[in-house]
């Protein structure tokens, strides 16, 4: 577990948003990207009918739509222990293996740090 006082305070900002996506959404997941100026995309998990997607896929989607180019860092706020290969896969693909993914629980608690790697 990683102390989450302990974190940059850009990191910190990202997972705190995450969190509240959650919250607010009522969903399962809430996720937040950082892209190469430093601008922040927040989502939650979207789970239509037709459409599925976890909450850090729909933040990078958000991410690219809006003209990122790379990722400095990924956060997660979900009830499961670690993110699945297609959500690294999704970081990795707008990021680099090296980009950090921070894996917190909903209370904000940072569990872990991955790579997209």
């Amino acid at each position: 577990m990683t102390d989450s006082s302990a974190l940059d305070p850009e990191d910190r900002k990202i997972v705190t948003l995450a969190r509240s996506a959650r919250a607010r959404n009522g969903v399962p997941e809430g996720a937040a990207v950082r892209d190469e100026t430093g601008r922040t995309y927040v989502a939650g998990t979207v789970a239509l009918d037709s459409l599925k997607l976890s909450a850090l896929r729909t933040a990078v989607a958000m991410a690219v739509a809006s003209g990122a180019t790379s990722l400095e860092a990924a956060a997660v706020v979900t009830e499961a222990e670690t993110v699945s290969e297609e959500d690294r896969a999704a970081v990795r693909d707008l990021g680099s293996g090296e980009t950090p993914l921070l894996v917190a629980g909903p209370d904000g608690t940072v569990r872990t740090t991955v790579t997209a790697g």
